[in-house]
């Protein structure tokens, strides 16, 4: 670990630096003296009782054995929306703000990483992108083996119209979709997409089911076995929120009978632990069956979107930590 100096005042844990935006370092290094990571759980727990700030993105689960093994700690930062890799329960009782990106409506509405993922995982799905490119790649040119379908025409239905949701609705109008959608929290309406009184009636019309909510107790398994079926035989469902919104093992009985056309998931429940992600039925599957594609949680991976997010959540940590002082950083 490489400590870059800084103000005094406090001592800042960069756990996941790697490609860390230049100007957010600009912006950490006012606050304090910055370390840089990676570190193992293990060295997690043993070195963070030197620290006042911690900054993580996903590949840890910052549980309360963490949170309780830095005693000093202010601050818990996280260029993310979803929380679900942090305890906010135990964060809260010592009295550890976490930082986010959730609420920020105005800043993330610059954001489309994820959108753009969802719309590659789906074109690559129905158009059995990544099977064809391997088959090239082995020796072949077998251009009717991948005979793929139109999404034009098709019934979009989105769970979840909110910031990514609409994107996600725009680029079906785009590619002429029937776009509707459900979600009871939603104001100011999308007007090209029509608004499905349940999520039942929404299940029942749609041939493309695109997920976008956040993870809380009300949205754990919220797409099950019973959801699943209401779907139109052939369907697809896309994933790009949360692993456990989703009830994997249904989704896998749907997928082997057929009812489920295919899925494509960015999100697994577990992912941040080895053990368990490695077996994850629906990883299993999908490494012999083309109809399954899962990628490693890489929705807001791109170069652009993280160089803002990591600018944006260092200044908000500056301002947290300093209100008064102005980032010299734009």
């Amino acid at each position: 670990m490489q400590p870059h100096t800084g103000s005094p005042r406090f001592r800042i844990l960069n756990l996941e630096p790697e490609g860390y935006s230049a100007k957010a370092k600009a912006l950490l290094d006012q606050c304090g003296t910055v370390t840089d990571g990676p570190l193992s759980r293990d060295a997690l727990l043993g070195s963070l009782t030197d620290y006042d700030i911690l900054i993580v993105r996903l590949a840890h689960q910052i549980d309360k054995e963490v949170i309780e093994a830095g005693p000093r700690l202010k601050a818990i930062v996280s260029a993310t929306t979803g929380l679900d890799h942090i305890d906010l329960q135990a964060a809260e009782a010592k009295r550890i703000a976490v930082l986010s990106l959730r609420g920020e409506e105005e800043f993330l509405r610059r954001i489309s990483a994820t959108a753009e993922l969802t719309w590659g995982l789906l074109l690559a799905l129905m158009r059995r992108i990544p099977e064809a490119v391997m088959s090239v790649q082995a020796g072949d040119w077998s251009r009717d083996s991948f005979k793929g379908r139109d999404l034009e025409g098709r019934r979009l239905g989105i769970v979840g119209v909110g910031r990514v949701g609409r994107r996600i609705a725009e680029f079906g109008s785009a590619f002429r979709m029937q776009v509707a959608g459900y979600d009871p929290h939603a104001t100011g309406w999308p007007a090209a997409v029509q608004r499905k009184p349940s999520l039942n009636a929404l299940l029942a019309e749609t041939d493309v089911l695109s997920i976008h909510v956040n993870l809380h107790s009300g949205t754990v398994g919220l797409i099950g076995r019973q959801e699943l079926q209401l779907l139109p035989r052939g369907a697809v469902v896309i994933n790009t929120s949360r692993g456990a919104v989703v009830d994997e093992d249904a989704l896998l009985e749907a997928l082997v009978s057929g009812h489920v056309y295919g899925a494509a998931t960015d999100v697994v429940t577990h992912e941040r632990d080895e053990d368990r992600r490695r077996a994850n039925p629906l990883i299993v599957y999908s490494r012999t069956h083309h109809h399954a594609l899962i990628t490693p949680h890489i929705g807001g991976v791109t170069e652009e979107a993280m160089c803002k997010t990591e600018v944006f959540m260092a200044k908000k940590l500056v301002a947290f930590l300093a209100p008064s002082e102005v980032a010299t950083v734009s």
